[in-house]
């Protein structure tokens, strides 16, 4: 054994012996309501492909067009010579779809919030931050420098505490996710932003698990609240609901001017692909022209967590459809995983550090790309592995 990495040894012989080692399993077909996963046909309970486009042919005929009229790699970052036509035609119509002044795009959700946070605060600041924020915000936080405080959970009167007990010359934010991921519950955004007004803070949501879901046709959680001129900054992702790669910052122009300035992603790292970008453009014609799938991906949502529910199982607050199957311990977890994936379900298990420890759970997603028979085969299989390890009766 290497001396320089025998603590990496122990760290992973630690992981494994309280079931948090993570199983990384191998996707042999495209996304979809059934994959080929290892070597199985399974039910996809797993991705955040929310409505069924990451393998839907108008996508693909976009990716193709752009493929054959611009290429495939951008060779550049956007602020010398990476900046296509296209990037600026999925902004304009990105603006458009999300009733924003401006919309900026970058690599990755997590980009976004990398690219944002520092860019807007820094040094001798404050960030006020939900205490279950996603890592990628947690990230850009700390990377700015800012002061970081953490208010409860979703819970504005203590927002308002931490604010007042607080103090600073410096420049202020807010910062909460829409949807949180791992519980899918909604952040109390009316009174937040009712604060920030208050207060005269900058306010921003990372809409990620909220683009494509809430809101008329998938507009948001903005648009879900009828808040649209009043949060400064919305944080976006096209590689969930949207079914391709790519983050999104929506919002007032002079914010978007400011970040391609000086976010350093957009200035130090090569932009979106042209295939992405136009798979991306076909996303937004869908999702302009119907809301079939989104309206299909709530009824699903609302039959699974019901029936889940009589059955006996915890499934949290979600108040969106993703389905926290709340096991608490991480080896309990990961044992229902694994039983689920032999009767032909793919459900991973989530435990610390995504989530608190003691709050394992079975993430499950649904999606507008299943059917009915495809659900009930779901919760067939939940019950039969719910009994046979006794989470329920």
């Amino acid at each position: 054994m290497s001396t320089k990495t025998a603590w990496i040894e122990r760290e992973i012989a630690e992981l494994t012996e309280q079931g948090l080692l993570i199983n990384i399993r191998t996707i042999e077909s495209p996304q979809g309501a059934w994959l080929s996963v290892d070597g199985h046909k399974v039910l996809n309970l797993c991705s955040n492909n929310y409505l069924g486009l990451a393998n839907d042919p108008r996508l693909i005929e976009g990716a193709k067009r752009a493929l054959e009229t611009h290429g495939v790699g951008p060779a550049a970052v956007r602020s010398i010579a990476g900046t296509m036509d296209l990037h600026l035609e999925l902004e304009r119509r990105l603006a458009r779809f999300k009733g924003v002044e401006s919309v900026v795009t970058f690599q990755s959700g997590f980009n976004a919030n990398l690219a944002t946070i520092p860019a807007l605060v820094g040094k001798g600041d404050l960030i006020f931050s939900d205490e279950l924020n996603h890592a990628s915000i947690i990230d850009g936080a700390r990377l700015s420098r800012a002061e970081i405080i953490r208010f409860k959970h979703a819970d504005p009167a203590d927002l308002r505490r931490q604010i007042e007990a607080s103090s600073t010359e410096g420049r202020r934010l807010i910062i909460t996710d829409g949807v949180f991921s791992m519980d899918g519950d909604i952040a109390p955004l009316p009174e937040i932003y009712e604060i920030a007004r208050e207060y005269d803070i900058l306010l921003m949501v990372d809409d990620a698990h909220g683009e494509g879901v809430l809101g008329k046709g998938g507009r948001g959680i903005v648009d879900h609240f009828e808040l649209h001129g009043k949060v400064d900054i919305e944080i976006g992702t096209m590689s969930k609901a949207f079914g391709v790669v790519g983050g999104m910052v929506a919002g007032r122009q002079i914010i978007t001017d400011w970040l391609r300035q000086r976010a350093r992603p957009f200035l130090f790292s090569s932009a979106m692909t042209a295939p992405d970008v136009g798979a991306c453009l076909a996303a937004v014609d869908v999702l302009e022209n119907s809301t079939e799938q989104v309206d299909r991906l709530w009824r699903n949502a609302d039959m699974l967590k019901s029936q889940l529910r009589r059955m006996g199982f915890n499934t949290g607050h979600s108040q969106t459809p993703i389905v926290p199957v709340m096991l608490g311990e991480a080896p309990l977890a990961q044992q229902f995983s694994r039983k689920l994936f032999e009767q032909g379900v793919f459900a991973m298990a989530i435990g610390f550090p995504t989530v608190p420890k003691g709050m394992a759970r079975i993430r499950v997603m649904n999606s507008a790309a299943h059917s009915q028979s495809d659900l009930e085969f779901a919760l067939d299989a939940f019950e039969k592995v719910g009994k046979a390890l006794g989470v329920i009766g």
